[in-house]
């Protein structure tokens, strides 16, 4: 007998895939190898997939991912698909925060049509940095929490927000650098999940890779939440993420400014504050400086790879 199964893809090690039946109450999982077609690099699986699973009992070892069904958004970095709210995590300290990366993930959440939350853990560190951090993506518009994983601030707060965001069947996914607590939150909002956690090494103060694969979990009543891999590096040079026309929508701070520049063609990136009102924003305050700079980083990398 062949039976054909729709699920999601919560977890994939080694070549094999865990797959949660959809639609049922008792979600039953399947663990399954894909099927030829489905390791081109264009239809290769991801985490958070929703698949086929084509289950034959006449023969030994019957389970095979058939057919991968139609994506709403898929990721780069982190390597996920399917994704309603990437909550992007970095420290106030310990490891220092790179904010352009932090920019560039929140630019790729927008472009994917997905919502992006910051969190800012480690506030026990320097409530000060914690602050500075959240004043920037708190201007800049996006819903941001300030949280201590070890004495319990703002952690409460995350979990609301996450129970409602979540409700109806939706996904987040944390993301962030290895050592900023991604884990240790984790385990805060959902206890029952015991994940690894590391420390940051002293020497370098880089974090320690403690969650090795992408892999989706229950939260709270039927929505799912996403563990990733820790990574410091986002880089538009490599990966196509978006091209150079896309840019400009993806910093929705920056976007209410422009129409204010002397020129229609104002690429908000060497102009002075005199003739583009993004600069003079940024000069006054109204948009945080390091976004502007990672507007126009950003704006530089994607010039020099479209070759105009």
């Amino acid at each position: 007998m062949v039976t054909e199964i729709k699920g999601k893809v919560i977890k994939g090690l080694g070549g094999l895939y865990t797959v949660r039946e959809s639609g049922t109450d008792d979600a039953r999982l399947y663990t399954a190898r894909a099927k030829g077609v489905l390791h081109r690099d264009d239809e290769k699986l991801l985490v958070g997939d929703d698949v086929v699973v084509t289950v034959d009992d006449s023969v030994p070892d019957g389970v095979v991912i058939s057919d991968l069904l139609p994506r709403k958004n898929a990721l780069i970095r982190p390597p996920v698909s399917n994704i309603d709210y990437l909550f992007i995590v970095f420290a106030a300290k310990k490891p220092a925060p790179v904010l352009e990366v932090v920019d560039k993930l929140t630019a790729i959440a927008i472009h994917n049509s997905i919502t992006p939350v910051i969190i800012i853990t480690k506030s026990d560190l320097s409530a000060t940095l914690a602050e500075e951090y959240r004043a920037i993506y708190s201007c800049a518009g996006f819903d941001t929490f300030v949280v201590s994983a070890e004495s319990g601030e703002g952690v409460s707060r995350v979990e609301e927000y996450m129970r409602s965001a979540l409700s109806g069947g939706k996904t987040g996914a944390f993301a962030g650098a290895s050592g900023v607590g991604k884990s240790t939150l984790m385990n805060a909002l959902f206890p029952h999940l015991l994940l690894s956690t590391g420390d940051v090494s002293k020497k370098i103060e880089r974090g320690k890779h403690t969650t090795r694969h992408v892999e989706i979990f229950d939260a709270f009543s039927d929505g799912f939440i996403a563990d990733t891999p820790g990574f410091s590096l986002v880089d538009f040079a490599r990966f196509d993420f978006f091209v150079l026309d896309e840019l400009f929508a993806t910093f929705p701070d920056i976007i209410p400014y422009a129409a204010g520049c002397t020129y229609s063609d104002c690429s908000h990136v060497g102009e002075g504050a005199d003739e583009c009102a993004v600069a003079r924003a940024a000069k006054e305050g109204k948009i945080a400086e390091s976004r502007l700079e990672s507007y126009r980083s950003v704006w530089r990398t994607l010039k020099a790879k479209s070759g105009y």
